[in-house]
């Protein structure tokens, strides 16, 4: 974890020390009082609607022996004298992100592991847990906890790897140009995978080039002594290889990748069955979540394992036992019998696809129902999306479509046009009319998938579903 004094923590952020001696040692960072451990320094956001250093009290309670502040107040003051810390130093910087930016490079230079960017516009947190998996069988790996993907949680995860971090695995979202670039920046990965290129936030960036250009920063920033994986399936992928003098390694389904999946099946409960290929031979896997989509990211996790010398084995073994982060094609059943698929994290018309497809090949005693909420950030593609995604579901066979927000009414147009017939499509304007809506409609042995952006939080219609109404 990080680890300097507070006389080298003033240098990097360019702050100043307000209060304390400048030669204490600080050891760790948080960004959340809750967080912080004995000795870390806690960096004080204002925030629209929390003010960190509101909790500088918490934090001193909770040992802290560095405060790092943007501004210089009375109740800041008072709050480190209740405290009777006598040894804890005050430093004031001009911008706390930058700070923490600053933080994370200072403290990635003295980092001697290998370090793994991760980003895509579909299937990076989950190639990610895959990667965590499949790595840790062989060494100790520190990777992205949860979603913290952005300007913030990514410098985070670098300040906790340490001189014992065998590998060190970074994802990076993105909402703009230059943002990647400025993670790699901070990050210098040694290798980077792009898991693919689609139309997430193109109501930001404009058109797919541009998710394509911005996706490439990372491509870009590998040194020539690294490696890059790209899915070779994916269209954008020779763009892609352009941009690195870095060596490339491919995986997918097509012939001519290095990392293959053949002789593809379903398992009994529709996880996906598949012949891993590449040089060092093949090698029978069985992911533990369904989808056809997640064999890409386990291949994109199998290619850089054996990048690292991760034996075919144990690749096998870390696929087939990793875990992933909450509402990432989690399945699970409720007490009533009714199978849950919970994707709810987030959503773009790739991403709801591939997870309708999972739904299709998940075994249902009877009805199959999915739930479809809002795709945020289409743009002007919003209304076409939606509504394409309509005619989609039509031709699934499914029992039930139930959406929910004003721009997946558009899902539910698209499937009435296609010819689902009208009684098996439910529009609902919000979360609380779609659950009370699955109340009466689900019953034991139904699979439910729900799926939409996050800004919808539909992991409300999944509580409700695990817990019904009376």
């Amino acid at each position: 974890m990080l680890t300097l004094s507070v006389k080298k923590l003033v240098e990097v952020t360019g702050g100043v020390l307000l209060a304390g001696d400048e030669n204490t040692m600080v050891n760790g960072l948080a960004i959340d009082s809750r967080d912080v451990g004995p000795g870390a320094a806690f960096v004080a956001f204002a925030g629209e609607r929390v003010d960190g250093h509101e909790f500088i009290g918490a934090a001193l309670g909770a040992g802290a022996r560095a405060i790092v502040v943007t501004r210089d107040d009375e109740t800041i003051r008072e709050a480190i004298v209740h405290s009777r810390r006598h040894n804890v130093a005050l430093v004031q910087v001009e911008d706390a992100t930058s700070a923490v930016q600053e933080l994370a490079a200072y403290h990635r230079e003295r980092l001697m592991c290998p370090v793994i960017g991760v980003t895509g516009s579909t299937g990076k947190t989950t190639t990610k847990d895959f990667l965590r998996s499949v790595l840790g069988t062989k060494m100790r790996v520190v990777a992205t906890e949860g979603n913290k993907n952005n300007e913030l949680g990514a410098p985070l995860t670098i300040m906790q790897a340490g001189a014992d971090t065998g590998v060190l695995v970074v994802e990076m979202a993105m909402r703009g140009v230059g943002q990647i670039a400025r993670l790699a920046q901070i990050a210098r990965p040694t290798a980077g995978l792009v898991t693919n290129v689609g139309v997430s936030h193109i109501e930001v960036l404009g058109s797919e080039e541009a998710i394509a250009s911005a996706k490439g920063e990372l491509v870009a920033a590998i040194p020539e002594s690294g490696r890059v994986f790209l899915n070779g399936d994916d269209s954008w992928s020779a763009a892609l290889a352009d941009r690195t003098q870095a060596a490339a390694t491919r995986y997918g389904l097509g012939e001519g990748v290095d990392v293959r999946a053949t002789e593809i099946d379903l398992s009994d409960t529709g996880t996906p069955v598949f012949l891993l290929t590449a040089e060092q031979g093949s090698v029978r896997v069985e992911l533990p979540i369904p989808g056809r989509h997640n064999i890409y990211n386990a291949l994109a996790a199998a290619a850089v394992g054996l990048y690292l010398e991760v034996s075919l084995e144990d690749v096998a073994l870390g696929l087939r036992e990793a875990t992933f982060t909450g509402m990432r094609m989690e399945v699970f059943q409720t007490a009533s019998g009714v199978t849950v698929i919970n994707d709810a994290y987030n959503a773009n018309p790739t991403s709801m696809r591939a997870a309708l497809g999972a739904l299709v090949d998940v075994p249902a005693e009877h009805k199959r129902i999915a739930v479809l909420g809002d795709m945020a950030e289409l743009g002007s593609l919003e209304e076409l999306a939606h509504f394409r995604m309509g005619e989609h579901v039509a031709q699934l066979g499914l029992s039930a479509l139930v959406t929910v927000g004003p721009r997946a009414r558009r899902i539910a147009d698209g499937a009435l046009a296609a010819g689902m017939p009208s009684e098996y499509v439910r529009p609902c304007a919000t979360t609380d009319e779609a659950s009370e809506v699955l109340d009466d409609l689900i019953s034991a042995g139904d699979v439910v998938l729900v799926k939409a952006s996050r800004v919808m939080g539909l992991e409300r219609i999944v509580d409700g579903i695990t817990n019904p109404h009376v």
